[in-house]
């Protein structure tokens, strides 16, 4: 677990490290989904929602060679409703994160739940400079201020969780502000099991272009 001079989140939330990185360049934040319950329950590491995170915060640490350092964010409380919301605990963790590393750049990655959480929060925090939304939650009439930053949505079109319908007019309109790219998986469902390396691939290759890419292109060449 991240050990931070800030104290801890008072809503119960926690940060766990998925990758280390001596001397990162960047910071990538994962976030996972879980169903709206009528009383609000604590997360527990064991729910699959938050299992099934692990490999994709392990596939970004991979892609990140030691230039990115990756932490999953356990939310203090399953679902997102008035009382509890889950961009409270991304506001926690960012801050947790800019006392530990400084002012790096950071990309939000979240699955279901979470990758509605990682687009409403991530316009509102200023170190995010891009975020990926797996099988995404969405209402159709979300909005998320993203002006700024880049967007990558995946999505399975055999997801019967999260309408596919719903994110795709939710990139639309985030589209006329900003940059957006919504990757259709095609027989993806919403657990993201059968088509997970898909998954997996595109975040990747979104996230190292956006975090590590302009520095290889200035290093000098032979």
């Amino acid at each position: 677990m991240l050990r931070s001079r800030r104290a801890p989140s008072p809503t119960g939330a926690r940060l766990l490290q998925a990758g280390r990185s001596k001397t990162p360049e960047a910071l990538v934040l994962v976030l996972h989904g879980g169903a709206q319950r009528r009383v609000p329950t604590a997360v527990r590491r064991t729910q699959l929602s938050v299992l099934r995170m692990i490999p994709v915060a392990r596939a970004i640490s991979r892609a990140g060679r030691g230039r990115v350092a990756v932490h999953r964010l356990l939310n203090s409380y399953r679902g997102w409703d008035q009382s509890h919301a889950p961009t409270d605990d991304i506001a926690w963790a960012l801050a947790a994160l800019r006392e530990t590393y400084g002012d790096l750049p950071v990309v939000l990655v979240g699955h279901s739940l979470g990758g509605r959480a990682a687009l409403v929060a991530g316009g509102a925090h200023e170190p995010v400079r891009g975020v990926v939304a797996l099988n995404p939650w969405l209402y159709p009439s979300d909005d998320p201020r993203l002006e700024g930053r880049s967007v990558l949505i995946v999505h399975g079109d055999a997801d019967r969780i999260a309408p596919l319908a719903s994110a795709q007019q939710v990139a639309r309109r985030l589209g006329r502000r900003t940059d957006v790219v919504l990757e259709v998986v095609p027989g993806g469902k919403h657990a993201m099991l059968s088509h997970a390396g898909v998954f997996e691939e595109h975040t990747t290759d979104f996230v190292t272009r956006l975090l590590l890419q302009p520095a290889t292109q200035d290093a000098p060449r032979a």
